[in-house]
């Protein structure tokens, strides 16, 4: 049987534009330019001490900066807070399955327990794997071997969901068959960063097909 994995933010919930809000606030409070599409070329993916130590390098205390932002994230996160379309049916059908689920993200845990509870599955996931917990953070792949060493599955056995070239490049080094969520990325950019195929949310009519292939079962 498969493992599932999933990254948190803009897989499982559109939590991008919040995040982007915060760190538009951020760099204009320190006289950063804010160019269109800087969040997704300098954030997106990436844990925050790291984008400190490159845009901010004078910064004092990059990781209380890193838990102001993130609290800032969870005050103006609303609960309920949709997740994407498609994924409470195929979580609620992979547990009937028998698949093992985890999340592995670069959230601080403070900040996953908010989403997957405003997203109403926090109590579908045992395993949450904290990038900024681990020794290296995504996009090392040391996040999803660390879930995968958890659920007791090998790579091969694995299939992990990443929305950004940071987790996605995580994921394919760590063996895992790596699908992309189209929520930010185009098909083109997701491959690039490794993604084995791409769907555009868990509704996607191909990824039946995609996870029969990868079961060996004719789709």
């Amino acid at each position: 049987m498969p493992a599932l994995l999933f990254d948190l933010d803009g897989t499982m919930l559109n939590s991008d534009p919040i995040h982007e809000a915060v760190f538009t606030e951020l760099w204009t409070d320190r006289g950063l330019p804010v160019p269109e599409g800087f969040y997704m070329e300098q954030v997106h993916g990436r844990l925050n001490v790291d984008v400190f130590a490159d845009y901010l390098p004078n910064e004092p205390d990059p990781q209380a900066l890193s838990e102001w932002k993130e609290a800032q994230f969870r005050d103006r996160l609303p609960a309920p807070y949709p997740a994407t379309a498609g994924l409470p049916d195929f979580i609620d059908a992979a547990q009937a399955q028998g698949w093992q689920l985890a999340v592995v993200t670069n959230a601080m845990r403070l900040n996953a327990e908010a989403m997957l509870g405003a997203i109403g599955l926090r109590d579908r996931f045992e395993v949450i794997v904290i990038g900024e917990e681990c020794a290296f953070g995504k996009p090392h792949p040391m996040p999803y071997l660390t879930a995968m060493a958890a659920l007791g599955e090998f790579p091969e056995d694995c299939i992990a969901f990443e929305d950004s070239p940071s987790g996605m490049r995580a994921a394919a080094a760590s063996g895992a068959y790596s699908i992309g969520i189209r929520s930010a990325l185009d098909d083109a950019k997701l491959r690039a960063a490794g993604a084995d195929m791409t769907v555009q949310d868990f509704t996607d009519p191909a990824l039946p097909g995609i996870l029969a292939r990868i079961l060996g079962v004719a789709a």
